[in-house]
């Protein structure tokens, strides 16, 4: 009969939870006091990003050498398939409340606003708009030029993780690290167009709401492709390392459903957000 040892593992007690927390609050306190205008909040908010960059590289670290020595059994996989399941449902349901905020909004309020008895008389109702009598005042963001671009960019970031991905399964590891410098170098693209984009929009997150919602969910769709090149990233130094066989490679599996995920969550916002 199997002991507990062998079909449960337990991790010994880690102290990188707590530093991650005392990085999240000083980088949180020093965001606070940089909106409020308080002399140091930037440097503030630069040493909680860099006591998290140390957390990132120390918990990384400690879990891919676990990992190598070969300390995960079955039970430790099938947690972290269902942990990342999870992870990925949670972000599901973040990005599901924004897009449900721009359709209540685009559907409901501002038709509503205009309606008999208008709050406004000078109010349309119509969108896209930063408010009452104001929708003349900016230009909205077009569909066909960056943001198609950007498009193509992420569906073909996605065929080439896949493309590493089948070349992990059938150790083709030259095949590996091309498809996944690929990938990275596909998201550095996005993201480059983005703050490009950003840089000569016409209107800012203070448009009214048609900013707010389109900053909101474009930025943190943003935050989500530089997360997951970073970890593509550590996912290519790692093949470089020589780590993952064709039978046990989840962390590559793992990024890659976050990088799948991104994918869908950008046609997402190329539909409602930039073309209709």
């Amino acid at each position: 009969m199997k002991t507990n040892t062998e079909t449960y593992y337990l991790p010994a007690p880690s102290y990188w939870p707590i530093i991650a927390s005392v990085g999240l609050f000083i980088l949180a306190t020093g965001f606070a006091m940089f909106l409020n205008h308080i002399g140091p909040g930037a440097y503030v908010m630069i040493a909680g990003t860099l006591i998290l960059v140390f957390m990132l590289f120390g918990w990384f670290g400690e879990v891919i050498r676990e990992s190598q020595s070969g300390r995960f059994n079955e039970q430790v996989d099938r947690s972290f398939r269902w942990g990342m399941a999870w992870f990925i449902i949670s972000e599901v349901m973040f990005f599901a409340a924004f897009f449900g905020a721009l359709f209540y909004v685009r559907n409901f309020s501002v038709p509503g606003l205009a309606a008999a008895p208008p709050l406004w008389p000078v109010y349309t109702g119509t969108w896209p708009t930063a408010g009452p009598g104001l929708k003349e005042s900016f230009t909205p963001m077009a569909a066909w030029g960056i943001p198609a671009v950007n498009t193509l960019i992420l569906l073909s970031s996605g065929a080439t993780v896949t493309w590493a991905h089948w070349g992990l399964k059938r150790a083709r590891r030259g095949q590996v690290k091309l498809g996944l410098a690929l990938t990275v170098l596909l998201g550095a693209s996005f993201l480059v167009l983005q703050v490009h984009e950003y840089l000569n929009a016409a209107f800012s997150i203070k448009t009214g709401i048609y900013g707010a919602t389109f900053y909101m969910l474009t930025g943190f769709h943003g935050a989500h492709v530089t997360l997951g090149a970073i970890m593509l990233t550590v996912i290519l130094f790692r093949v470089l390392a020589g780590h993952f066989t064709p039978d046990h490679h989840f962390a590559f599996e793992a990024v890659s459903w976050y990088w799948h995920f991104v994918d869908v969550v950008w046609l997402l916002l190329f539909v409602f957000v930039y073309w209709l």
